[in-house]
């Protein structure tokens, strides 16, 4: 072996390193569990511990250097927050709003058409927004000039006046590219504040995307209102109710003229004529006297408060005022009650008043300055305050555009200060509070005066937070936003007050929360399926090549120490999908070391001596193991780049474990031969009841090939006729929508669970199917996915549908379990996919399996010199994919366990391709070296000679990663079974395509090529 003194060098210097790196999360490990020792289970108590020592010097190493908890916590392994619990935010600052916010808000007709169209097109295109929206005003107007839009009193010095469409197109590309920059900070700013240990935050590649991973966070509703939150404060006078409800009275019947013409063109003319009826006009009736309304306010109002319950009305009463049986009055005892506020909704019924509101037919009623605005949180009704119902009212306020531009007199950019503090002296309410500039606090000195007895509004992000009665004018550039705060809720306000103001409203796209007991469970899980992988793998390696399969456990060890270090080294995330990517490895670090030792006996068996035999075999196997290596580190690579969150985290691993299981495979197990040789130790590569294993055999599988091809095709037809007629179970990875992991105490009836879902969830058809334990399941469902999306609801959608999930679930948890307990006890994860991002998983996906199948044609080209090869190669792996596509789609309505079609199936179809086309690529090398040796062999018996000369490799390795990934399957916990089923169904079909598929079609290639040749 040569260069021995450099390999043992450089094991030696890069265990020392991993070493080094590795002890940091020894460290760690051992201060943390000194604090949860200390802390007795109070999780505040332990934060405030750790946070305590955070400078404080708690390792010093070999007395060269002294670090800190602090540094030694960003020195160790990273745990993803599906290992320990926390929140993973993808924000989607939109590009198009920053045009908007360029432009000054131009309504420009063209400018409009061309924001609308360059959306549309941007759903299936891989360009970016601006480009797109240059590309869309040119089509719709090409002799309209953008400098003529963008040219505001802001962008005066960077627009020339006769600047083309490409240099201002040029120009708002850099501006909106600094704005997202701007966007990151403030994000980044807010997070700081919050108090996060080891956030991650970062700007992903599609411009205007920020991935927040926060781990441990308990409070994922504060999250999600921190990061949202544009800060768009803005201050603007009201109209009071009494001057609207005539507008309303207005608007109802308009709305119930629309309906019953609706009506009429869908129901027969007699009936029509049968239930027709003259409806009076109520625009001109008083509050005082109802009865040309049918009394509607005595209906409406309830006695001694302003909260109704439109849910009584019905039938006719309904058809009467469709408008008031969604949107209450604000009234009290018959009367208008005064202030901004123009009624109330339930939450649900949000969406109806905004369709309602923003019809063309009641915008002409209105007047032209008046626009509605929800309150940012509910008012609860007295009558029920333990909230056993829906009861929750959003307020509904009338606001004033008193400017020509439509903006406010007043904005958040005249806010210098802010803070929280307590509203009263008992602590019972929190506020904040702001300071003025002097030109700020002019205006604001204006408006108080001018509107003195009449609210103004204080928005943030077009929600009301507050509407006080001006009582007198308030000089001096004080204000405060009131609204019933927690001091939580009141701190985070002034803190995104204080960071800025982003260029546009961030939006979150993917969301997911792990709760910490299924992290604990799934580290259980993890670690229990690695221990038990390994121990399995080296018995077998003991068991089949006796005392060399003990120089590959020993590499094997070194491999893991190595892996870990490495991981450490780098700062990479260890996530649940990354444990069973390093499990994985451990099967596939194997095939390298079973390559070599079959190399080995072949030579040992041709009568050569064991250090000729030895040399030899390793000098045989390079070529195998290096191709074989690099198109499953290629696939790995392209699921890297592809792939997000965990996946990333499990191609980390899977790239990594590669690199150092062959660095371990070919140079740690040789300097370990090389030490026995050299005392003269009796090396063993089997045991008699394995010494010739698959050694003579001589099976004729060039002649069995048709009878192959029939059975192939005869399997890609059931599953594409499963494909066509039963379809998949899609994750919300790739249709976008909301899942949840909920753990009841008891059994549950999924049918029962899922019947008062649908209830719940206004008859949206959750999804509810056992997970794990039969007291666990996973709710799928899509409600209010498209109103948030299309802006039609008010309020925290995610809390709304955290409500109406708790209402659904309540028959089961007992009225002793509010919904924070549900929250935080029996959820343990819960995801959320935009429809946007769905979009985008899935055209990534499409390209990273059709990429990985061209990087693997040309390699294979390449390293062969034959497109016969490389077209085989693919042609085998488009037949494994399609049956693992396939399978899932014929078995998910009979398997008890998920299988979904998501991110983590992809990811296995990946890891696949590159573990089939390892062995594909071993027996194409085979071939390629019998051609050479045999030139005067038929091609049938040299094609026959290579496959049964690998059978021995192919069974072993095929063998033991199926060992390690049904371990996996069956204690790596619910949330990879699915993955892992995925994978060992896919190792028993891609060696059975190796052998069956790929091998046969080179040679029917191959022969023609040759027949061509001849006839030439």
């Amino acid at each position: 072996m040569r260069n021995k003194g450099i390999i043992r060098a450089f094991a030696i210097a890069m265990a020392l390193v991993c070493l080094y790196q590795l002890l940091f999360t020894w460290k760690t490990y051992t201060v943390e569990k000194a604090a949860k020792e200390y802390a007795a289970g109070d999780y505040n108590k332990e934060a405030k511990y750790l946070d305590s020592i955070s400078n404080v010097e708690v390792y010093n190493f070999l007395g060269l250097r002294k670090y800190t908890y602090k540094e030694c916590k960003e020195r160790e392994i990273n745990l993803g927050l599906d290992l320990k619990g926390g929140m993973n935010v993808i924000l989607e600052v939109s590009v198009a709003d920053v045009v908007k916010a360029l432009s000054n808000y131009n309504p420009d007709p063209t400018f409009q058409q061309a924001l609308t169209r360059a959306t549309q097109m941007q759903q299936n295109s891989q360009e970016d927004y601006i480009t797109l929206f240059g590309r869309a005003f040119r089509e719709i107007d090409p002799n309209a000039r953008l400098a003529a839009i963008f040219r505001t009193p802001e962008m005066g010095d960077k627009i020339k006046f006769d600047a083309t469409n490409e240099e201002v197109l040029r120009i708002i590309r850099n501006e909106s590219n600094s704005a997202i920059d701007n966007a990151f900070n403030i994000i980044r700013t807010r997070i700081d504040k919050f108090g996060v240990v080891q956030p991650n935050i970062q700007q992903l590649e599609t411009k205007g995307r920020i991935l927040v991973e926060l781990p441990g966070v308990k409070e994922p509703e504060r999250v999600r209102k921190l990061l949202q939150g544009s800060a768009n404060l803005e201050f603007w006078e009201t109209y009071d109710n009494s001057e609207v409800y005539p507008y309303l009275l207005q608007a109802n019947e308009k709305i119930k003229e629309i309906e019953d013409a609706k009506a009429a063109l869908e129901t027969p003319e007699t009936e029509t004529q049968a239930t027709s009826s003259v409806q009076q006009p109520v625009a001109e009736a008083s509050v005082q006297d109802t009865s040309s309304q049918g009394g509607l306010l005595d209906r409406l109002s309830q006695e001694g408060t302003t909260v109704t319950d439109t849910a009584a009305l019905q039938g006719d009463v309904m058809k009467d005022f469709p408008l008031f049986s969604v949107l209450s009055p604000n009234v009290s005892q018959n009367q208008l009650m005064p202030g901004s506020i123009v009624g109330m909704a339930r939450i649900k019924d949000t969406a109806q008043v905004n369709r309602y509101l923003s019809m063309a037919q009641v915008r002409d009623l209105m007047p032209r300055n008046i626009k509605f605005l929800w309150a940012v949180k509910p008012m609860k009704d007295p009558n029920d305050p333990q909230r056993k119902r829906d009861t929750d009212f959003f307020e509904l306020h009338a606001i004033k555009q008193t400017g020509r531009d439509g903006r406010p007199p007043l904005s958040g950019d005249a806010i210098t200060t802010a803070s929280a503090n307590f509203a009263d002296q008992g602590g019972s309410s929190a506020e904040v509070s702001m300071t003025m500039n002097k030109e700020g606090a002019q205006t604001w000195a204006r408006m108080t005066k001018e509107n003195i007895g009449r609210s103004i509004a204080i928005v943030l992000d077009d929600n009301v937070y507050s509407a006080p009665n001006v009582q007198t004018e308030i000089t001096g550039g004080q204000s405060r936003i009131t609204g019933n705060f927690t001091i939580n809720e009141a701190t985070d306000l002034a803190n995104i007050l204080k960071s800025g103001k982003l260029p546009a409203k961030a939006r979150i796209i993917q969301d997911e929360v792990v709760g910490p007991t299924l992290g604990k469970e799934s580290i259980r899980a993890g670690f229990i399926s690695f221990i038990m992988a390994l121990v399995v793998v080296m018995l077998y390696l003991a068991f089949y090549y006796s005392s060399a399969g003990v120089v590959a456990d020993i590499a094997l060890m070194v491999n893991m120490f190595f892996l870990m270090g490495v991981l450490a080294s780098l700062g990479a995330v260890l996530t649940l999908p990354g444990i069973a990517g390093i499990v994985l490895t451990l099967g596939m670090a194997d095939d390298a070391n079973i390559i070599i030792f079959e190399r080995i006996r072949e030579e040992l068996r041709a009568g050569k001596g064991l250090r000729l035999a030895v040399s030899d075999g390793y000098k045989n196997a390079y070529s195998a193991i290096i191709d074989g290596n690099v198109t499953t580190l290629l696939t790995g690579v392209v699921l890297y780049f592809f792939g997000t969150g965990p996946i990333q985290g499990f191609a980390t691993t899977l790239v990594l474990g590669i690199l150092t299981s062959m660095f371990c495979s070919i140079f740690i197990s040789r300097l370990i031969f090389e030490w026995m040789l050299d005392r003269n130790k009796n090396i063993k590569f089997s045991i008699p009841a394995t010494a010739n294993v698959f050694s003579k055999a001589k099976f004729n599988f060039i002649d069995f090939r048709k009878k192959t091809y029939i059975i192939s095709l005869s399997m890609v037809a059931v599953v594409l006729l499963s494909i066509i007629f039963q379809g998949f179970n899609m994750g919300i990875d790739f249709t976008g929508g909301r899942s949840y992991t909920v753990r009841f105490n008891d059994p549950v009836n999924t049918v029962e669970l899922q019947s008062s879902l649908r209830d719940a969830l206004e008859n949206s058809s959750p999804e509810v199917k056992t997970f794990g334990s039969d007291n666990q399941v996973k709710i799928t469902t899509n409600y209010l996915m498209e109103e948030e999306l299309n802006h039609e609801i008010t309020g925290n959608v995610d809390s709304i549908v955290l409500v109406r999930l708790y209402e659904g679930s309540k028959y089961l948890l007992g009225d002793n379990v509010d919904i924070e307990q549900f929250r935080t006890d029996h959820i343990m994860y819960s995801q959320k996919v935009g429809a946007s991002i769905a979009h985008d998983i899935k055209r990534n996906a499409v390209i990273a399996v059709l990429l990985s199948l061209m990087v693997i044609f040309l390699y294979i080209f390449m390293r062969f010199r034959n497109w016969q090869f490389g077209l085989a190669a693919v042609t085998s792996l488009f037949f494994v994919a399609t049956i693992m596509i396939g399978l899932y789609s014929l078995l998910y309505k009979v398997m008890p366990f998920s299988m979904e079609i998501d991110q983590h199936f992809i990811a296995a179809i990946l890891t696949i391709i590159g573990y089939a086309i390892n062995d594909t690529v071993i027996i194409f090398d085979r071939i390629r070296e019998y051609v050479t040796l045999y030139p005067k062999r038929s091609m049938k018996e040299t094609y026959n000679a290579a496959i049964n000369s690998t059978l021995g490799r192919t069974m072993n390795t095929s063998l033991s990663t199926m060992f390690v990934l049904f371990i996996i399957f069956l204690f790596g916990g619910e949330m990879i079974r699915g993955f892992a089923f995925a994978l060992l169904v896919g190792i028993m079909v891609g060696t059975y395509s190796s052998i069956f598929t790929a091998a046969p079609i080179v040679f029917d290639l191959m022969n023609r090529k040759n027949k061509k040749e001849v006839k030439k």
